[in-house]
């Protein structure tokens, strides 16, 4: 076994130093080293001439663009090449028409078994009424879903871009106090009067067209614009102080997110289901009800959701650039 050092003696030795630096409690250079004042630097007037004509030289070389040669060439290749590109493309499209199929065409794409699949076995498969709503919510969720998820990555970048307010830390910019009735009627009753009416109605009835949206026209999308504008039409009647009382920046994210996800987790038991040719516990319910299309209904829901949150999200961002 190793013998323990003495206090005194174990402070000399090179571990004792290097656990001081580890530690911090000693800096081993400090007033080790010799050091020295830096003078001041003082540039002689030939010096400071020579820098400004060379930083002159500097400018006229990079950035005269007039009188750059090789900016001169690079715009003209540009231009050459610009146009080149816009003949092959034109040329390009008009061989593409040019081997389109004529219309009406017993032979042509819109006529195969796949449009016959949607109108003969659409009611009997999903379930829905409206075969357009089958097919964007059964056959083709998966784009349905892709397009969702593209409304709610635009909103997310209206928000980066448009944003301002809300900064917080301590490099945040006190962002000055703006009356929020500047830009709205003041107290207009006649305005808020006719929005005490319609704005109800309005929600109402996007509310029936999203829930019919399988039985007949309508859907998500649709009825999800309705109450968008239903909103809008409130906050231009009665202004952000109140309708933030019930649909902030926060009730958006949470309400998107959540339909999203619904949506997600939804068609994914849907696609494993059908995929691997398992009977799906959730019935299809009579046609005509309003419980009835399968998982269609709630896949309407949470379209809705996210097209009336981005719709008045967008209003509210471009107007005010925050909530």
């Amino acid at each position: 076994m190793s013998r323990k050092l003495p206090e005194e003696q174990y402070e000399k030795t090179r571990s004792y130093r290097l656990k001081q630096w580890l530690d911090g409690s000693k800096d081993p250079y400090l007033g080790e080293v010799e050091m020295k004042p830096q003078k001041a630097f003082h540039e002689d007037r030939v010096q400071k001439e020579q820098r400004k004509e060379e930083k002159a030289r500097l400018f006229a070389r990079v950035y005269d663009v007039e009188h750059n040669a090789e900016v001169r060439i690079f715009r003209r290749i540009y231009h050459v090449f610009s146009a080149l590109f816009c003949v092959f493309l034109v040329l390009m499209l008009l061989t593409a028409v040019s081997h389109l199929p004529t219309v009406g065409h017993a032979e042509n794409p819109a006529n195969n078994e796949v449009a016959a699949r949607y109108i003969e076995d659409g009611l009997q498969e999903t379930g829905a009424v409206n075969i357009v709503t089958g097919m964007i919510l059964d056959y083709r969720a998966f784009d349905t879903l892709g397009e969702s998820h593209v409304l709610f990555i635009a909103t997310c970048t209206v928000l980066i871009l448009l944003r301002a307010d809300g900064k917080k830390g301590k490099n945040a910019v006190a962002m000055p106090v703006q009356n929020d009735r500047t830009y709205e009627p003041k107290n207009d009753v006649i305005l808020q009067t006719v929005a005490n009416i319609l704005v109800p109605l309005i929600v109402i009835f996007g509310i029936y067209v999203i829930l019919g949206g399988h039985l007949g026209p309508g859907g998500g999308f649709s009825g999800g614009a309705i109450i968008g504008a239903g909103l809008i039409l409130y906050l231009n009647a009665f202004g952000f102080a109140k309708t933030e009382r019930f649909f902030k920046a926060s009730t958006y994210k949470k309400l998107s997110f959540t339909a999203l996800a619904c949506y997600t987790f939804s068609k994914c038991y849907s696609f494993y289901t059908g995929a691997n040719h398992i009977e799906s516990v959730i019935p299809l319910g009579t046609p005509g009800a309003i419980l009835s299309s399968g998982l269609i209904l709630v896949l309407n829901i949470c379209v809705g959701i996210v097209v009336a949150g981005t719709m008045y999200t967008f209003y509210v961002m471009f107007r005010k650039g925050g909530y």
